[in-house]
């Protein structure tokens, strides 16, 4: 088994489940045991402001929004570029922490770049095997760009960079026009 950790899972048109639908999913860990990811492309409805006085923290000033990682509860997962607070590194300048006081640290930092997920996506031993043969998942390599890009394009552009390599695979990214329909 390839392990897919640090690469995009695309939701495909055949995935049935209404938790995915369009969605892109940074995978985080996939052994033979499951895997784990967080959905990047669903902002949720509280900023990280918001989230720290409800857990009873100071204000931090930070009006980004905690993104819902998935339909599994879990703790606070942050994903971001200071290696110093970092728990694993995911992709080259993109590592991920889950301890409090990294997390209290990183959403105060200004020049941080990071996102926080509530909830996370995760899978039992096959089952995102399975899911996959069923043609429920495309996948794509990921990167640190794309994470942290804009979230309401990203499974479109995520699609697009796959659909290219399909279609010309030996092309490299940068002879590729901008807009193919001007072609």
């Amino acid at each position: 088994m390839k392990s897919l950790a640090g690469h995009f899972l695309v939701a495909s048109p055949y995935l049935r489940d209404p938790n995915f639908a369009q969605s892109v999913v940074l995978m985080l860990q996939h052994e033979a045991q499951g895997a784990l990811g967080v959905i990047l492309n669903r902002p949720g409805d509280k900023t990280v402001d918001e989230v720290w006085k409800m857990i009873g923290g100071e204000p931090v000033g930070c009006d980004q929004f905690v993104h819902v990682g998935g339909p599994v509860p879990g703790p606070l997962i942050a994903l971001h570029d200071q290696e110093e607070l970092s728990e694993r590194e995911i992709l080259p300048q993109l590592f991920m922490s889950m301890h409090k006081d990294a997390i209290d640290v990183l959403v105060q930092r200004e020049a941080a770049r990071f996102r926080l997920f509530s909830g996370n996506s995760g899978w039992g031993g096959g089952q995102l095997e399975n899911e996959m043969k069923a043609g429920g998942w495309l996948t794509s390599p990921a990167s640190a760009d794309l994470v942290f890009s804009d979230p309401e394009a990203l499974w479109k552009t995520v699609c697009g960079d796959i659909g290219r390599r399909i279609m010309v695979p030996d092309l490299p990214p940068e002879r590729l026009p901008k807009d193919p329909g001007l072609n």
